[in-house]
């Protein structure tokens, strides 16, 4: 086997808590991370030498400003790879969203670098790998429903929230991660989520419990500088979402459905020219 296709899965948090900044300048955080079935398409080749990264959206860097490319002469270096690797990305995933689209490219490409030169690493060895150029690359490897605590690299399994509808909104905004966190002034948020009490409705799939009781902390930042966030919440409620939240640091939002023809109904009444809208399915852990 000389090439290998992979999807790159996104993700959303279903509840977002910052605790405290750390030391080291981090911030240590609590929250719910689920995989959707929004992907990218990822097509991993053995060339002669060298990597090569190209990617269907012109703006995606090719070179080592790529979190793919940086996975790719990681595994290369560890592991004595004399061969090179020509990485393709298809990008479904919109960029700097909230939805760990670099960190799922990067995920795919530890996986499939693992395959097509046998290295036999085990899940735990690839996460361990994946820490390393990412805090979300840990969960994108392993993918699911998790408890997501440190700097989000300590992944506890909750049980699987799968099959539930989304539909998600990206405004045609950009937030920076870096900016959000710099900016959040932790003395100042009253709401935080009850995670324990969240984790609990997921193991009984109450999905309109999780649905109602979501919340993100970070939208203490984003929501002030960007008001279309808000804007969107709302929106998706007007539209019979049961609950509405940000994703990450954003800017997407996405809301949970009952069904599939609740979301479809108000992905056809929200889509416009001022955001992209995608309909989406939570997803089980990756095997």
């Amino acid at each position: 086997m000389d090439n290998i296709y992979l999807k790159a899965n996104a993700k959303i948090n279903l509840s977002l808590d910052v605790l405290r900044k750390r030391d080291d300048g981090y911030h240590e955080v609590k929250m719910i991370m689920q995989s959707i079935d929004l992907h990218d398409d990822v097509y991993i080749e053995i060339i002669d030498e060298g990597i090569c990264v190209s990617c269907n959206k012109p703006w995606v860097p090719s070179g080592s400003g790529n979190i793919a490319y940086k996975a790719a002469e990681l595994l290369k270096k560890t592991y004595g790879i004399k061969k090179g690797i020509k990485i393709k990305i298809i990008k479904n995933i919109p960029v700097s969203a909230g939805l760990a689209g670099g960190s799922t490219d990067a995920a795919a490409v530890i996986k499939g670098i693992n395959k097509l030169f046998s290295l036999n690493l085990d899940q735990k060895e690839l996460m361990k790998l994946g820490k390393t150029i990412g805090a979300d690359v840990p969960f994108c490897i392993k993918g699911g429903t998790m408890l997501s605590e440190g700097i989000g690299e300590i992944l506890t399994p909750v049980k699987p929230f799968k099959n539930v509808n989304i539909l998600l909104v990206k405004p045609k905004i950009f937030v920076s991660t870096v900016w959000t966190y710099k900016n959040l002034d932790l003395n100042s948020i009253l709401e935080r989520p009850d995670i324990p009490l969240i984790i609990e409705a997921i193991g009984k799939k109450d999905i309109e419990y999780v649905a109602k009781n979501m919340k993100n902390v970070l939208e203490t930042v984003t929501v002030k500088e960007h008001m279309i966030i808000e804007e969107i919440k709302q929106k998706l409620i007007e539209l019979g979402a049961l609950g509405s939240m940000m994703s990450g640091s954003g800017p997407t939002v996405f809301g949970i459905f009952e069904n599939k023809e609740k979301a479809y109904f108000a992905y056809e009444k929200i889509k416009n020219n001022k955001w992209e809208c995608f309909i989406a399915e939570t997803l089980c852990e990756e095997m």
